[in-house]
């Protein structure tokens, strides 16, 4: 329930947006082709089960940990503008 000067469904349609862009990152990110044998970051070796397990791993526990970390603090906010600024 939509007001002002935004269309009805404008609020559904911003969350999907989000969603979508969400959707999208997260599927950027897996990784792609050969697992490596040593992480490309310190050169540690990576276990065999985890590149089993992990098609295409290029990182260590510990360096995809701190990687994990630092995406952490992106909290995913939508491009396209908040709901507030679209509804006025």
């Amino acid at each position: 329930m939509a007001g002002g000067f935004a269309k009805d469904g404008a609020v559904q349609e911003q969350i999907d947006a989000t969603i979508e862009d969400a959707i999208k990152r997260a599927k950027d990110q897996l990784p792609k082709g050969d697992s490596l044998r040593s992480c490309e970051e310190c050169g540690e070796s990576i276990p065999e089960a985890r590149r089993q397990a992990v098609p295409g791993v290029r990182l260590c526990i510990g360096c995809q940990t701190d990687l994990d970390e630092e995406q952490k603090a992106f909290a995913g906010y939508n491009r396209r503008g908040s709901k507030d600024s679209q509804l006025r």
